[in-house]
């Protein structure tokens, strides 16, 4: 490639997840394989190529970035289910009327554009539904018994930060609704504050190993900008270059492992 832009993410371990790519091949392919275009001169030139990889592995890291020991967490944007409603009670008579009460808060809650399920199953427990919900990585539960239809409340379970609360059915649906875009903001900014936090500038060659080794994460040091140092050093460490951030600054420096000069930090990382 002439040049390669990517994503790079940083899963919970520490390590690496390239996240997508896309390449700019000039002619380099089209002269390999002869891949030829008559231009508007009637001449034939070899076509320019680019090539994108932003693909399934996309997946891997929305559940390595976010989730935990519970299961799934999922930024609503992206949740096939935003809420499930989940019935609580004792007898038929009395789940007919929390699941009327439930599908009704349901139909609200669609008409504000929300993907919405109300788990009615009679054969198992509501305690078994919340774990299973949890482990999807739903974003909101709300759950009613025959309490909170008495008292016109119902409680409302958070995935992200897995609190709970007994809130009044009025509002709800407002609530709710502005729950997923806090849900959504909380979830980006928790991921983006960990990536900062484990990003570390070293300056030598012993400290880009220890950081490595106890912490992990990003390491921005500076490298001659040779294959060979490169290579050199992931058959040290099993670290390689991530990026060139895109806003990486002109520094002066010395290679942390050849000493050599460098113009500016570039990011390692162990990946997967």
């Amino acid at each position: 490639a002439e040049d390669t832009l990517t994503i790079e993410a940083l899963m919970q371990d520490g390590k690496a997840l390239q996240s997508g790519t896309s390449h700019f091949l000039g002619q380099n392919f089209a002269k390999a394989f002869d891949v030829q275009f008559t231009n508007k001169e009637g001449k034939l030139e070899y076509v320019w190529a680019t090539s994108w990889g932003v693909s399934t592995r996309l997946m891997g890291a929305l559940i390595m970035a976010h989730s935990d020991n519970n299961g799934l967490v999922l930024p609503p944007a992206l949740a096939p289910i935003q809420a499930v409603l989940v019935p609580i009670y004792k007898g038929e008579e009395q789940m007919k009327t929390i699941v009327a009460k439930l599908d009704a808060i349901a139909a609200e809650l669609r008409a504000r554009g929300l993907s919405v399920k109300v788990d009615a199953r009679d054969n198992v427990r509501s305690g078994f539904k919340f774990a299973e919900y949890e482990l999807k990585g739903v974003p909101v539960r709300l759950a009613l018994g025959p309490r909170d239809l008495e008292n016109g409340t119902i409680e409302l379970m958070r995935r992200d930060t897995l609190e709970k609360e007994v809130v009044p059915q009025e509002g709800l649906i407002d609530r709710v609704a502005a729950l997923m875009d806090e849900i959504q903001q909380g979830i980006f900014d928790r991921a983006r504050s960990f990536r900062d936090s484990m990003i570390t500038p070293v300056d030598t060659w012993e400290e880009f190993v220890r950081t490595l080794d106890t912490k992990g994460g990003f390491v921005a040091a500076h490298w001659d900008g040779t294959v060979e140092t490169e290579v050199a050093i992931k058959e040290a460490t099993k670290a390689t270059i991530r990026c060139i951030p895109l806003d990486a600054v002109d520094e002066e420096g010395a290679c942390i492992y050849s000493g050599k000069p460098s113009h500016r930090r570039v990011l390692f990382a162990r990946s997967y």
